[in-house]
């Protein structure tokens, strides 16, 4: 587990999280405590960074290794089966949040105009990934050591080689922690485990056996869409994912309406307690749920509220809801490159829909318009995807 106290020449990573806005943060010069509660001196240039620039997501991270390539994976058929896939209708609808409890780039609200298309209607399975990778012999990131030459290229010259152990295959597992913690050090409940992957979800040791019809997690957007692009799919647009995730209602925070998440019957696989030390699994679970546990949607899409974060096909830009025209945009496909002003230099893919760590008093990315931002070499304990298909 990286921690503060961890020397710089024993360290590359640090976790920092706002608003369950997670990636990993590369520390290249000097170790520092950047909470989001606080300012932090980074560099030479003891560059300050207030509460204020932290609204969405704490990070600074070069990519995790070499991005990788998916042209030798070819499509898995010509004829593309909409078995498990619900076809969703071509319409209008208004984008963005429509209360007051958005991050910042969820807003202006603005009408996009969407082509019909076919949706999965659950979260990639376990079951669905292992064919993919049994035929295709895919490697995930997850999977791959850390490739230092590459990570040199985008660090400071004079910066340490960590020690091997340092760039092992691993990925960041969630941990329960066992008392009251601060919300402005996810080291916390984070951990970086040698050997958690897709088929280690909490590495060595654990397996996915008997768990066919879970949603596959450690997966990166380029092993997400290396798997899209073999099943002859492609990962939606972030318009897409918001449309389908509305259901056809209009100005509703929730899949479900505007029923807060807390009220009624339990209606997806969220954090109930205090986080991150008891979560009460109200809900009838602790950590991910199987595929449909809960109710579907109105367009008949489960889970697009809650259980994990989904990647969409769109690069990141804080500013791009703002920089559309006034009439309706026609099938948006997102911005041409990345704008993150908390990480210029790191180019980030949009993730949606929230994920069983999401609790109200912190975290509601479980809301149709919330956004979250990751670099798309970036596998999670919490982070899966779907696809969709115009054919």
């Amino acid at each position: 587990m990286i921690t503060k106290n961890d020397s710089v020449n024993n360290s590359l990573y640090k976790i920092v999280e706002t608003s369950c806005q997670l990636t990993i943060v590369s520390v290249v010069m000097v170790w520092t405590s950047l909470g989001c509660g606080g300012v932090a001196n980074i560099n030479n240039n003891h560059r300050e960074f207030q509460k204020e620039d932290l609204i969405s997501c704490c990070s600074k991270i070069p990519s995790r290794i070499a991005m990788t390539s998916i042209g030798s994976i070819q499509s898995f058929e010509e004829i593309i089966s909409h078995q498990g896939m619900k076809w969703i209708e071509k319409g209008e609808f208004v984008m963005g949040a429509s209360d007051k409890e958005g991050s910042p780039d969820e807003y202006p609200q603005h009408k996009v105009q969407l082509s019909g298309f076919w949706m999965d209607e659950t979260e990639v399975t376990n079951a669905q990934f292992k064919k993919f990778v049994e035929a295709t012999g895919y490697v995930t990131t997850a999977e791959k050591a850390i490739d230092w030459e590459e990570i040199k290229k985008q660090v400071p010259a004079d910066t340490p080689k960590p020690p091997d152990s340092m760039l092992a295959a691993s990925s960041l597992v969630f941990q329960c922690s066992q008392h009251v913690v601060s919300l402005n050090d996810p080291s916390q409940w984070w951990s970086w485990v040698r050997g958690a992957n897709w088929r280690h979800p909490q590495g060595a040791g654990s397996s996915i056996e008997g768990k066919d019809h879970y949603p596959v997690v450690h997966v990166s957007w380029d092993d997400a869409n290396a798997f899209a692009k073999w099943a002859g799919k492609r990962l939606p647009t972030e318009a897409e994912w918001e449309y389908a995730a509305r259901g056809g209602k209009i100005n509703q925070s929730f899949p479900w309406g505007n029923e807060g998440i807390e009220n009624g019957k339990p209606k997806a696989n969220t954090w109930q307690g205090d986080f991150p030390n008891n979560n009460k699994g109200l809900d009838g679970f602790k950590g991910i749920a199987p595929i449909k546990s809960f109710a579907a949607n109105d367009y008949g899409l489960f889970d697009m509220a809650g259980n994990v974060w989904e990647w969409c096909s769109d690069w990141y830009d804080s500013d791009y809801y703002s920089q559309l025209n006034d009439g309706a945009t026609i099938n948006p496909k997102g911005p041409l490159q990345s704008n993150d002003p908390m990480e210029p230099g790191l180019a980030k893919r949009v993730l949606r829909g929230g994920s069983f760590m999401c609790v109200p008093s912190y975290c509601k990315g479980y809301r149709v318009s919330s956004r979250m931002k990751s670099s798309p070499d970036t596998g999670l304990e919490h982070t899966g995807f779907r696809c969709v298909s115009e054919k």
